[in-house]
Parts: C-alpha cells; sequence; structure tokens
C-alpha cells in the first residue's frame, strides 16, 4: 500500500489522482427521511477529512433491508468497501476478508470498547467486529393494567418481579381481568432468536457455555422451553396469537394499543409506549430461582476490509468512536454506546431523552450477546425463527426441537 504519498494515483482501488478515498457503506437507522442517518454521516465525513487532508470520504447509506446484501454483492464483485458498517461481520473474518482490530485502531481506541462487545467481536482470539451501536433487552408491562389487576409488589409498591413464578402470578390476574395477551411471547419468524436467548438466560442456559461452545439443548434450555410451553402457552396467558404467528413489532404495536400486560422490548419501545400515554414499568426479565438476572445484548458492527488502506480505515474509526461522535449518534436514535467513554458520558448525562436509557446501560456491561463471532450462526438464528414457536405449542417438543438445531449448529460450525 501506499501510506507515504497519498496523491499519487494507482495506491489501492480507493486512490484517486488527488488523494485517497476511503468508501463507507452503513445502514440506514431512520425510519423517516426526517431523521436518515445521511446527514450524521456527511457531517462526520466533512470533520474528518478538514482534519485530516488528503483523504476523501464518500458514504453510501442503505436501508437496513438492502445494507447487508448490498455489501456482499460488493464483495462478491471485488469492490468490498474499505469500511462497513452493518449487522454480521463472521462470514468476513472467517474468510481472511477484514484487518483485525490491532492493525486499525489507536490502543486507546481498542481499549475503549465495552468487554462483551469486544469479546462479541472476535474470531478465533482476533476482534475484527467492532461494535458500533448496542441495545439492551429488559422487560416491559403496562402499569395501569397491572394496577388494575391487583397485580402490586409488596406492600402495595411498584411491581419487581424476582422469579418466573411471579411473572405466572400476574399474567393470571391479568387474564382474569380481561386482559387480551397477558405475556406476549414473540416466537414468530421476525426475532425468535432474541425472544429464545432472553428465557435461555433467564433460565441458566444459553446459546453457548462457559467456553463458547454451542449448548443449545442443554438440560437449563429443554426447561425453560417446557416452562414457556406448559406455564404460560399451556395456561393461556400467552393471548389470542399463538407465539410462532406473533412477531415482535406486532407485540410491540399491540402493547402501545394497550392490549398487553407484560412482554419482553428494547430502548425503541419507551418512546413508542409514551407517545400513546401507556405507563410503562422497565426491570430485568426474571429467572427461575429468583438468583440475579443476566441481560441479553445485541450490536451491530463495523469492520475493515482488506483494502491496502489500513492506516487511513483506522484512523477514520478512531474518529468515528471517539466519545462526541458516538453521543451524537446514540442520543439520535435511543441507542447505546459500545465504549466505555461513551457509556460514561450517558450514566452522566441528565438530558431526558437520554436518562430513560440508564436503566438499559446499567445492565449492558455484563450483558451477552448472540455467538455472532461463529461462521454458523447465521444458520442457527434462522432455524430458531422458523421452529421454536411450534415448540411450546401443547403438545410440542422443547428437547427434540433444540437437539435438532445444536446438531446442526455443530455440523455447520466443526
Amino acid at each position: 500500500m501506499c501510506l507515504a504519498a497519498l496523491t499519487l494515483a494507482g495506491c489501492g482501488t480507493g486512490a484517486t489522482a488527488g488523494g485517497l478515498t476511503l468508501r463507507v457503506v452503513a445502514a440506514e437507522y431512520g425510519e423517516t427521511p426526517s431523521n436518515s442517518s445521511k446527514p450524521y454521516w456527511e457531517g462526520l465525513a466533512a470533520d474528518f477529512e478538514k482534519a485530516n487532508p488528503g483523504v476523501k470520504v464518500e458514504v453510501d447509506v442503505v436501508s437496513w433491508s438492502e445494507v447487508d446484501a448490498k455489501v456482499a454483492q460488493m464483495v462478491k464483485d471485488g469492490r468490498a468497501p474499505d469500511i462497513a458498517q452493518i449487522g454480521a461481520y463472521a462470514d468476513y473474518a472467517n474468510a481472511g476478508k477484514l484487518y483485525p482490530a490491532d492493525e486499525l485502531l489507536s490502543i486507546q481506541t481498542e481499549a475503549d470498547f465495552l468487554s462483551p462487545l469486544a469479546d462479541a467481536g472476535k474470531v478465533r482470539g482476533d476482534q475484527y467486529g467492532l461494535p458500533f451501536v448496542a441495545s439492551t433487552r429488559l422487560l416491559f408491562y403496562n402499569q395501569t393494567l397491572l394496577t388494575d389487576a391487583g397485580v402490586t409488589g409488596k406492600d402495595g409498591g411498584t411491581w419487581q418481579p424476582r422469579t418466573w413464578a411471579d411473572l405466572v402470578a400476574a399474567a393470571k390476574k391479568l387474564k382474569a381481568s380481561g386482559v387480551r395477551t397477558p405475556f406476549a411471547l414473540p416466537l414468530g419468524p421476525e426475532e425468535a432468536q432474541a425472544e429464545s436467548m432472553m428465557w435461555m438466560l433467564s433460565g441458566g442456559g444459553g446459546y453457548t457455555n462457559d467456553a463458547e461452545a454451542y449448548a443449545i439443548d442443554s438440560a437449563q434450555n429443554v426447561k425453560t422451553f417446557e416452562f414457556l410451553r406448559d406455564k404460560l402457552v399451556g395456561q393461556g396467558l400467552t393471548g389470542p396469537v399463538e407465539p410462532g404467528g406473533l412477531d415482535r413489532q406486532e407485540a410491540f404495536d399491540a402493547f402501545v394499543r394497550g392490549e398487553v400486560g407484560i412482554l419482553n422490548g428494547h430502548p425503541t419501545l419507551i418512546k413508542q409506549a409514551q407517545d400513546k400515554g401507556i405507563r410503562i414499568g422497565i426491570v430485568p426479565l426474571p429467572t427461575e430461582d429468583g438468583s440475579d438476572p443476566r441481560a441479553m445484548g445485541v450490536a451491530d458492527w463495523a469492520m475493515a476490509f482488506r483494502n491496502g488502506h489500513p492506516k487511513e480505515a483506522g484512523h477514520f474509526l478512531d474518529f468515528l468512536y471517539e466519545a462526541k461522535n458516538v453521543s451524537a449518534f446514540t442520543g439520535k436514535y435511543g441507542l447505546l454506546p459500545a465504549t466505555t467513554s461513551g457509556y460514561q458520558a450517558m450514566m452522566r448525562s441528565t438530558d431526558p431523552a437520554t436518562v430513560h436509557l440508564q436503566v438499559f446501560l446499567k445492565a449492558l456491561p455484563s450483558s451477552r450477546l448472540y455467538p455472532v463471532g461463529k461462521k454458523s450462526w447465521a444458520g442457527v438464528s434462522q432455524r430458531m425463527k422458523q421452529d421454536m414457536g411450534k415448540s411450546v405449542q401443547p403438545g410440542g417438543r422443547p428437547a427434540t426441537v433444540l437437539a435438532d438445531i445444536a446438531a446442526g449448529a455443530r455440523t455447520a460450525e466443526n
């Protein structure tokens, strides 16, 4: 590569007669043109160019429904972007197409990532996925519906469930009071892998064990889904729509209409509910035995392709991860920072738009993420979406379903 002569043509795919151009493809987080991510990236690129003469940055912001496929096609065509901010990195890392973090970032930037997010970005011990933004999932409830159903906490205070039995008891009271969906359990194809992981963690299991080997069919996981089948679905506490036919967004929509008592959710549900006048409570999903819960975390990823420009790409990524730039993006979209400096800034904030995120942020450092570093994860996720809803129907067989998924996962991984 050409680091000393950036003005010379022919210096890699991004070099031009006027210098070097970094090509960036980023996901669109905005829901409408008025809150598009494009102005953020354009401003970031302009500020970086001012501080780094001779380097241009071209950013293409693409909708989430298309961005992963677009980058995949660019890679297939031999036109990989220098930097991509998308949903998954492991396939590219396994194919040797990405720079590891230690060839890109300053020591300060690399050390700033929150440890569970950095660990989730590793393949064979080296970090290739750079966590861009994060989220955690917690339990939401409609305070009005619970109060009307006589569900309260100790001495009439705020409801603070500690065990699965607390959830079942509350859901039974909600059902008796006429609530359409006492507990929404979205195990439909939109995001069953997320709902499933939340419940796995609350039952002491997970997709992997402490050695990061697949443990999908563990005894803990089987027991968890048998509980869902027998105690929630089997007792008619999950509403008129069966879990396998209920998607996450449909559950959220029903919650903001006041039809759902309790469900698992992420930070974006707060504003949706508040805009509709729903009084909400937010607590960790309780565990089977009342032990301390562990939240599920989710991250989106940045990565740099091996296009011959690690120094310039690294400088841009260092700039992207400066606290002020992280805070500007997470604040705009109600997301959580992936860095310690961003975490500290958000925890210190007194901005009402940020304060309500702090309960999610507190759960992030100890959260557990999908095993996104495994090349087999995409297939595992798809199987969870297809099959887990069926497993909790009356007569469903969680042990068989989990064993089949686990066998396929181990075969694909090995």
